[in-house]
């Protein structure tokens, strides 16, 4: 029973985690970029070929505008 507890502890501390959450919201946006991605080709381009892409043409102005939106919130 104490396992099942600590293994549940260790999960939320997880997901409130500022790291999970970033994970998170940059996985959101990779899926987003799929499914936008895909509608323009027509079938499926799979993760790993969205992931890639998303990483090349958007992650950095992605993460930048997050530190900026996050700085703005801490002011």
């Amino acid at each position: 029973m104490s396992e099942d507890r600590n293994h549940t502890q260790a999960s939320e501390l997880l997901k409130n985690s500022s790291l999970y959450r970033e994970f998170q919201a940059e996985r959101e946006e990779i899926l987003r970029h799929k499914w936008i991605e895909s509608e323009k080709a027509g079938y499926d381009i799979g993760f790993e070929r969205a992931l890639t892409d998303w990483i090349v043409k958007h992650r950095s102005k992605w993460r930048k505008a997050r530190q900026q939106l996050a700085q703005l919130t801490q002011a």
